[in-house]
């Protein structure tokens, strides 16, 4: 097997920024702080921000060539709806892996009830109110909700007699190794804050 040195890099991942020195034969591999793999921006503080707006600028295309689609009278507003979820939503497969902060959210609400009043043919200026969208399409719950898919991989890979006892072995896998200081965000606590918005007890 043959590795070719100019496609080839070298990411170091950690909380501290450390350059690394690595070559293939005489040529020094470059060190790169993002890339993408499997669709996804992986980057080297492990924060999933670069990749929230990449998704949302790939959806966003999505949504601009499906223009004649929102705008069409022919087709009732449930069917876009369909449209929405399959081509839109489904750019954001790779969401069970986020841990977002509030702003990620929010970035991703505003997105969404952009694409939501257009199905509804109203724009801002129209003055309506966000759950009159919703209500109005029969939507219940917004883009984070329905991205995070991992809530029901975790409820489902993990009977009731167990899930507690998973929830518990990966909080504690966790805890000896962070530092001093306010710790970042887990995967694990944003599955406990989703159990909790949706009122089931883990």
């Amino acid at each position: 097997m043959n590795v070719s040195a100019s496609k080839t890099e070298v990411q170091c991942i950690g909380k501290e920024r450390q350059l690394v020195k690595i070559t293939l034969g005489t040529i020094e591999l470059m060190q790169s702080e993002d890339f993408v793999y499997l669709g996804g921006v992986l980057s080297h503080d492990l924060s999933c921000d670069k990749d929230v707006i990449r998704r949302i600028g790939l959806a966003a295309g999505i949504v601009r060539s499906l223009h004649k689609v929102w705008e069409a009278k022919d087709i009732t507003k449930s069917t876009k709806v369909l449209f929405y979820r399959t081509l839109v939503q489904s750019i954001m497969y790779n969401s069970q892996t986020w841990t977002m902060k509030e702003e990620q959210k929010r970035k991703l609400r505003v997105f969404e009830m952009t694409v939501l009043r257009k199905i509804c043919g109203v724009t801002w200026k129209d003055r309506r109110r966000n759950v009159d969208i919703l209500n109005e399409l029969s939507i219940e719950r917004d883009i984070n909700t329905v991205s995070a898919t991992d809530l029901f991989l975790f409820w489902t890979c993990y009977p009731d007699g167990q899930r507690q006892i998973a929830v518990y072995t990966i909080i504690w896998l966790h805890t000896w190794t962070r530092g001093k200081g306010r710790p970042k965000k887990r995967w694990i606590d944003d599955i406990c804050e989703d159990y909790m918005d949706i009122g089931i007890p883990i």
